[in-house]
């Protein structure tokens, strides 16, 4: 059930949504847990974004790019800079739309491993819904490496018991995998539709046919199946949907704030 403060049902049913949109509305609509929002503004961002996510999965299923260990990683450095580790560093002299975009457009001169690829959709699926300016401001110095996160990605993990959604993250465990191919431990995926889920190197399958993938990688001899975890990673799309309104400072306000450097870190301070 949804409820917003003020708004009926019919307003609900109103909203211009995609398909995809549309099917998300009608799962919550018909679920008996209450889902409250402060605003009709506040779902329609939650189900645009929902379905952005969704489509960005796909497009990186597309995209050409690689699997590979951290070792084997590799990117266009053009607009990325490898690290040691095997992760990405975003290149000082790029704009992270510009980055992230890339990805996705020239799929084949990248290769990494799952949790990276899910971090990357996020990013994405975000970009395609903000201002570009808004997501350029808030997510600068991006580094991708394993589940690393700018602080402004607004995430939360729930342990178990919640509603699975598109657009929503889970991973399948593979707790008898080959130690000789430890890279397939376990899958991080992306929610597409019920019982149909995005993860890189996999690629879109049912969980079925996630499960079986991963369990080519078990250990010989093993009989211990891989299994979809109970838990969830959900964005916090509230507090995504009101970044560019957190922008709109006074010119009082900005000139009140004094901002300062230490090293890499930015302190800011109020005028007395």
């Amino acid at each position: 059930m949804i409820l917003i403060h003020g708004v009926s049902a019919e307003q609900i049913n109103m909203l211009p949504l995609s398909f995809l949109e549309r099917s998300i509305l009608n799962k919550k609509q018909n679920s008996p847990v209450v889902y409250r929002y402060d605003s009709l503004g506040a779902l329609h961002f939650e189900l645009k974004t929902r379905a952005s996510i969704v489509e960005a999965a796909k497009a990186l299923d597309a995209s050409g790019v690689d699997f590979a260990d951290f070792d084997q990683s590799r990117c266009n450095e053009q607009f990325w800079n490898r690290m040691e580790n095997g992760g990405f560093q975003l290149r000082s002299d790029v704009l992270p739309s510009d980055g992230i975009n890339d990805i996705f457009r020239n799929g084949k001169r990248y290769a990494f491993e799952c949790s990276m690829a899910i971090v990357m959709v996020l990013y994405k699926g975000i970009l395609d819904v903000l201002p570009k300016q808004t997501f350029n401001r808030h997510f600068q110095d991006i580094i991708l490496y394993g589940w690393h996160y700018d602080r402004d990605l607004p995430l939360r993990k729930i342990e178990s018991g919640l509603e699975v959604y598109s657009g929503d993250v889970q991973y399948f465990k593979n707790p008898d995998y080959d130690p000789e191919t430890p890279e397939w431990q376990g899958e991080n995926v992306v929610v597409l539709a019920d019982n149909l889920y995005f993860g890189h190197g996999i690629g879109i399958r049912t969980s079925r046919g996630i499960i079986d993938a991963l369990n080519k990688a078990r250990r010989p001899f093993s009989y211990t199946s891989a299994y979809l975890m109970d838990e969830v990673v959900i964005l916090e799309y509230e507090l995504l949907r009101t970044l560019p309104l957190r922008e709109e400072r006074t010119e009082a306000d900005i000139e009140d704030v004094v901002i300062a450097h230490i090293g890499i870190r930015k302190y800011s301070y109020q005028n007395s």
